[in-house]
C-alpha cells in the first residue's frame, strides 16, 4: 500500500500513539552510563494558546539536533516544559473572564497536543510548569539561600508607574512615554522593591564570556556592552552650604573636570527634595525609565538652589534637577560638562547654563581653559588631576558597570509569592524552608487590577520567630526568576531537592541551548547569574549553565514577522492537517539556513511535500531491487557509489558539526536525482540505487522522522526504531576515487566535462578526448595548435584557426 493512500496525517498519528505508547523517548539519566551524555534545550515556551511558526521553527531545529544526536549514539536529554506565570496570562484571563489558572492549564493541554502532533521527541515525563507549586516551591528555597549570603535585599526603587492601572510597567510596556494598556502618561516612582545582586557577579559574568566560544558573538557582545564596565573616577562634590556632605559622581572624563558648569540629579535625590516642591519634582518625572528614552526626550529641569564646589578650584557649581538623571543609576548624581557631551549642551542652552570649551579641536586634543592643566594631552590631564584629587581625598580611580541589581519584585498577582513575612516586633523574616511553599490562592478574586495585597486569607498570618500575626510579602517574582534556573529541575522534575547535585555533575552544563537572539541580555544573563549562585551555594558544580547557544532566524510572511495585528499569521495546523508535520518540518529546515530569517511560502511546502511523495515512490521501487551489491564495480558504478558514501559523510557533518540542515537537505535531494537518472541508465544497477535510498531513508531520520519510520519498516519489515539504528555506515573504499570529473576548455572557454583517471597522463588524455563525440563537436577539422593540462583540475586544448 502506498503511503499516499495510507494517508500522510493519518499515519504520522499513529506512529506518535506508538511512541507515547512505547515512551520511545524518555531518558533514565541514571541508565547507559557508558554512553556520552548530550543534554539539548530549546527555551521553553509561554503558553499563549496557539503553537505558531516562530515555535515550530525554534523547536523542530532542537529536535533535529536531538535526533541526531541519538544516532551518533550518545545518551540524549531533550526535555520541555511551560514557562507559565507573567502579566499576558493575567491580562488574557481577565479579558476572557476566567482565571489564569484556568487560562494557562487550558492553553498548556492545547500546546501540548500540538508539539507532540508535529512529531517532537520530548521527554515528557520531565515536564513542569512553572505556576506549580512543586516546581516554585524550589525557586522560593533559591530565593532564600540567597537570601542568607547577602545577595538579596530590598530599596527603594525607580520604576516605571502606570497611574491609571496602579502598576508597575516593564520598559517594553513604556510605548512613547505612555503605558501600553492605558495610556496614561507614565510616572517615575519609588517604591520598595527586592533586587538580587547580580552586580556582585559583574566581573565574573564578564569574564566568563571568554569561555563560552561556542556562544554568538553577537550575543557576548550584546552581553558585555549591557554589564557595561567602566574604567574612571569616582569624585566628590563637596556642598557649599554644608561641607560635611558632598554629590559621588562618577566620570571616565576626568579630563574635562574643568568644564563642569553644573551638576545634574534626579528628582530623587536630597538637594532636589530640600530645594524644589513636590509639585515640580512630580512633573520632572513624568516619563519613562526606559534609557533610549531619556536619551531622546525633550530635557527639563529646575535649579535647587544650592551649589557645590569643583574639587579643583573650589569655583561653585549650581545643581539642577534633570529628568535624565535616574536616582537608581549610579549616585543619581552626574556632571554636565555642555560644552562636550550634547545632551548636556541642549539642557544647558535651554536654562542658559554657561558653556565651557575645555579640550581643543585639534587631531590629538590638548587641554584648553583649564588653568595649570592647558596644553596636558589627555592621558596626562587625566593622571594629574587624580593625583590632586587622591591627595585632597576628594576622588579615586573607579570601576563602574552599566549594569544594574536585578530587580524581582513585581505588584501583579499571577506569579510565585516571595517568601519574606513582615512582623511589627521581628521585622522582615524569611519563612522557614520547611514551611515551603507558600502558595499563591487561587481562590483569590480576579479583577482588573487585582494583588495580593487585598486579599486577607493569604496576606494575614504569624510570625515564624515569636508567634505574632504578621503580614506575608504581597510581590510575586519577576518571570524571568522561574527561566533562569529551569533547565537544573529538568535533571530531577519529581525529587524533593531542588537540583540533583550528581545528576548535574554529569549532565550540566546543557550541550546545546536553542532560542531567539531577543533574549539575549535578560533570561540568558539571568540564567548565567543563577548558575553562578547555585555553583556557590553547592547546588551545582559548572560555572555556565550552557555550553552552546544556537540563536534561529524568525519566520516572515510577505516580508515582515508573523503578527495578529498584520493580518500574516500562518497557522501550522492548517499546514501539518493537510500535508503531514513532516512536510512542515522538512520546508523549516531547507528553506533557508536556521540561524537566517525565514520567508514562509506555501509553495516552498508544495516542493517539500513532493519530495516526501518522490522518496515514497523510490522505497517502494527498490523493494523488488536486490541488495548483493557487485564484486566489482564499473567506472560508472565507482561514481554513483562515491555520490552515495560522500553524501553519507557529509550529511552526518551538516547535523552534528555544522547546523547546515538546508545544506544536508539539498544533498539528500541531489541523491535521489542521481538514483532516479541512474537506474534508467544501461549500467544502473538496482542494488547500487536500493543501497542509496535507503541510507537516504536514515539521513532523512532527525527532520522527517515519521516518513523515515514508515519507510525503514517497509524495507527491512522491522518494527523497531529507525532513531535506534544509526547512521548509515559510510564504505571509505567507496571514497577513494580512482576516476575524477575535469572541465575540459576549448581556446580558454569551458566547454564540457570529462571522466579521467587517477593519474593519467598527458598523452593518454589526449588521445580519450580525440576520440569523444563531444570533444568532436568543437574540434570540426581544427588542428590542435596546444595542449595544457593541470593534471587533474583542468585541460585546455588551443587550436589553430582555419
Amino acid at each position: 500500500m502506498s503511503y499516499v493512500a495510507e494517508s500522510l496525517v493519518s499515519y504520522e498519528k499513529e506512529l506518535q500513539k506508538r511512541w507515547d505508547a512505547a515512551k520511545a523517548f524518555h531518558c533514565d539519566l541514571t541508565t547507559e552510563l557508558d554512553k556520552e551524555p548530550f543534554y539539548c534545550l530549546t527555551m521553553f515556551p509561554y503558553p499563549s494558546g496557539r503553537v505558531h511558526m516562530g515555535h515550530v521553527r525554534n523547536y523542530t531545529i532542537g529536535d533535529v539536533i536531538a535526533r541526531s544526536k541519538r544516532m551518533e549514539g550518545y545518551k540524549v536529554l531533550f526535555p520541555t516544559g511551560w514557562d507559565a506565570f507573567g502579566l499576558p496570562a493575567e491580562n488574557a484571563a481577565l479579558k476572557n473572564k476566567t482565571h489564569p489558572s484556568v487560562w494557562t492549564n487550558n492553553n498548556i493541554n492545547e500546546m501540548k497536543t500540538e508539539l507532540k502532533r508535529l512529531g517532537f521527541s520530548y521527554d515528557w515525563d520531565r515536564e513542569v510548569s512553572t505556576a506549580d507549586a512543586s516546581y516554585y516551591v524550589h525557586e522560593q528555597k533559591l530565593f532564600l539561600e540567597m537570601y542568607e549570603r547577602g545577595l538579596v535585599y530590598k530599596k527603594e526603587s525607580i520604576v516605571n508607574w502606570d497611574p491609571i492601572d496602579q502598576t508597575v510597567l516593564a520598559n517594553e510596556q513604556v510605548i512613547d512615554g505612555r503605558g501600553w494598556r492605558s495610556g496614561a502618561l507614565v510616572e517615575r516612582k519609588a517604591i520598595p522593591q527586592w533586587f538580587f545582586k547580580i552586580t556582585a557577579y559583574a566581573d565574573e559574568l564578564l569574564n566568563g564570556l571568554e569561555d563560552l566560544p561556542q556562544w554568538p558573538t553577537q550575543v557576548k557582545l550584546m552581553q558585555k556592552n549591557w554589564i557595561g564596565r567602566s574604567e574612571g573616577t569616582q569624585i566628590k562634590f563637596v556642598y557649599s552650604h554644608d561641607q560635611a556632605q558632598y554629590c559621588d559622581v562618577f566620570t571616565t572624563s576626568l579630563e574635562t573636570l574643568m568644564g563642569v558648569t553644573f551638576i545634574a540629579v534626579s528628582p530623587q535625590h536630597p538637594l532636589a527634595i530640600q530645594g524644589l516642591s513636590s509639585e515640580i519634582l512630580k512633573d520632572l518625572s513624568v516619563g519613562s525609565a526606559k534609557e533610549s528614552d531619556l536619551m531622546t526626550m525633550e530635557k527639563k529641569g529646575a535649579f535647587t538652589g544650592f551649589y557645590v564646589k569643583n574639587p579643583l578650584t573650589s569655583e561653585n557649581i549650581p545643581v539642577w534637577v534633570a529628568n535624565y538623571v535616574l536616582s537608581d543609576y549610579a549616585s543619581g548624581c552626574v556632571m554636565g560638562v555642555p560644552g562636550h557631551d550634547d545632551r548636556d549642551r541642549e539642557f544647558a542652552e535651554k536654562y542658559k547654563i554657561d558653556i565651557k570649551i575645555v579640550l581643543s579641536d585639534d587631531q590629538v586634543p590638548v587641554l584648553i581653559n583649564s588653568a595649570q592643566y592647558n596644553g596636558c594631552d589627555i592621558p596626562t590631564a587625566r593622571s594629574q588631576m587624580l593625583l590632586v584629587l587622591e591627595e585632597k581625598k576628594l576622588g579615586h580611580a573607579h570601576t563602574q558597570y552599566r549594569l544594574r541589581d536585578w530587580g524581582i519584585s513585581r505588584q501583579r498577582y499571577w506569579g510565585a509569592p516571595i517568601p519574606i513575612i513582615y512582623c511589627s516586633d521581628c521585622g522582615t523574616v524569611p519563612v522557614p524552608q520547611n514551611q515551603l511553599p507558600v502558595v499563591l490562592p487561587l481562590d483569590c478574586p480576579i479583577h482588573e487590577g487585582v494583588h495580593l495585597k487585598d486579599f486577607a486569607p493569604f496576606m494575614n498570618t504569624t510570625c515564624p520567630k515569636c508567634g505574632k500575626s504578621a503580614r506575608r510579602e504581597s510581590d510575586t517574582f519577576d518571570t524571568f526568576m522561574e527561566s533562569s534556573w529551569y533547565y537544573a529541575r529538568f535533571l530531577s522534575p519529581q525529587s524533593s531537592h531542588p537540583v540533583d547535585s550528581d545528576l548535574a555533575k554529569r549532565w550540566l552544563p546543557v550541550d546545546q541551548y536553542i532560542g531567539g537572539v531577543e533574549h539575549a541580555i535578560l533570561h540568558l544573563l539571568y540564567a548565567r547569574f543563577i548558575h553562578k549562585a547555585m555553583r556557590d551555594i553547592g547546588w551545582v558544580d559548572s560555572n555556565e549553565p550552557f555550553q552552546a547557544l544556537y540563536t534561529q532566524g524568525m519566520v516572515l510572511k510577505d516580508g515582515a514577522k508573523m503578527s495578529k495585528s498584520l493580518g500574516n499569521l500562518v497557522e501550522p495546523s492548517e499546514y501539518y492537517e493537510r500535508y503531514g508535520s513532516d512536510t512542515v518540518r522538512l520546508f523549516m529546515m531547507f528553506a533557508a539556513p536556521c540561524d537566517q530569517a525565514l520567508e514562509w511560502s506555501d509553495q516552498g511546502v508544495e516542493g517539500a511535500h513532493r519530495f516526501l511523495m518522490r522518496m515514497q515512490a523510490a522505497v517502494h521501487r527498490v523493494l523488488s531491487y536486490d541488495r548483493v551489491l557487485p564484486s566489482s564495480y564499473s567506472d560508472r558504478q565507482k561514481e554513483m557509489r562515491y555520490l552515495i558514501h560522500s553524501t553519507i559523510q557529509s550529511v552526518r557533518d551538516d547535523y552534528d558539526r555544522r547546523f547546515a540542515f538546508n545544506v544536508a537537505i539539498a544533498r539528500q535531494m541531489t541523491l535521489l536525482n542521481a538514483l532516479s537518472t541512474y537506474i534508467c541508465e544501461e549500467d544502473g544497477d538496482s542494488a547500487i540505487v536500493r543501497e542509496g535510498v535507503e541510507a537516504l531513508v536514515y539521513l532523512l531520520q532527525p527532520v522527517t522522522p515519521h516518513f523515515a519510520q514508515y519507510a525503514y519498516e517497509i524495507l527491512t519489515q522491522n518494527s523497531d526504531w529507525i532513531m535506534d539504528r544509526g547512521w548509515p555506515t559510510c564504505d571509505q573504499a567507496a571514497l577513494v576515487k580512482d576516476v575524477i570529473i575535469i572541465p575540459v576548455q576549448i581556446n580558454g572557454k569551458r566547454r564540457f566535462e570529462c571522466s579521467v583517471k587517477i593519474g593519467i597522463s598527458a598523452d593518454e588524455l589526449r588521445n580519450q578526448l580525440i576520440s569523444d563525440n563531444e570533444f568532436k563537436k568543437y574540434f570540426d577539422g581544427h588542428e590542435i595548435q596546444k595542449m595544457i593540462y593541470v593534471p587533474e583540475k583542468i585541460c585546455n586544448f588551443v587550436l589553430k584557426p582555419l
